[in-house]
């Protein structure tokens, strides 16, 4: 048995995709849907020994159809998310299985993911309790005011952008949740509420085409990484 769960949470609304007939997580990428390319980097992980998807109650019907023999073939536990992403995290958190000492925490929305990557992040959570792929900033960054007027240049020595997977010991991201909804808090991230504890998180370098898809334009970009990364396969 593998010593990760992995969670992805895909109950979101999927407000900024722009196409009311489908949420972004249920469109089709070059073949297969985006949560589905999400997963299959993990699924052949030896490592892996338990994966979770968090659904909206309202896609439960369509999910369970459409995905039955996806479901099936990959082993994925299904259960419904919460109204914010770490209810959605906490709920799964009290489904992993005692031999999981790790849990992974992916967004459902992340299609361009690559095994080397999962196996990377991985090894370094061992090593440290805690890690996150994450892509150093090479922009120039601003910090504007109210007003949208330009007043700081912010040095960009040692700062990245946080992607997921975020991988971490498993008593300490259920005690990052109980800390969390015992304050009432909110939090971007998990790292953040783990980072809160005292526990600082390794950075595993990554780069831009691990992207988020959050609009219709993110649906072009994933196309082409994935036809990168089949010539570089082949």
């Amino acid at each position: 048995m593998g010593r990760f769960a992995v969670i992805l949470p895909a109950a979101g609304r999927s407000t900024r995709f722009g196409d009311p007939s489908q949420k972004k997580i249920y469109a089709d990428l070059n073949g297969r849907a985006v949560w589905l390319r999400a997963v299959e980097a993990f699924a052949g992980h030896a490592d892996v020994g338990q994966i979770l998807i968090a659904i909206a109650e309202e896609d439960r019907a369509m999910f369970e159809t459409r995905h039955r023999d996806d479901v099936a073939r990959l082993g994925v536990e299904i259960l419904i998310g919460g109204a914010e992403r770490s209810d959605t995290v906490a709920a799964a958190l009290r489904r992993i299985k005692p031999e999981c000492d790790f849990v992974a925490v992916h967004d459902a929305a992340r299609p361009c993911l690559t095994p080397a990557q999962v196996a990377a992040v991985f090894e370094a959570a061992l090593e440290h309790g805690a890690a996150l792929l994450a892509a150093p900033v090479v922009e120039t960054v601003k910090r504007a005011s109210a007003d949208r007027l330009s007043r700081e240049t912010v040095p960009r020595d040692n700062l990245y952008l946080a992607q997921t997977p975020q991988v971490f010991r498993r008593d300490w991201l259920v005690e990052a949740h109980r800390a969390r909804a015992a304050s009432g808090g909110a939090a971007t991230d998990d790292t953040q509420l783990v980072e809160a504890l005292g526990h600082p998180c390794a950075i595993v370098p990554s780069n831009a085409m691990n992207l988020k898809i959050t609009t219709q334009d993110d649906m072009a970009l994933a196309q082409a990484i994935l036809q990168i990364q089949a010539r570089e396969d082949a």
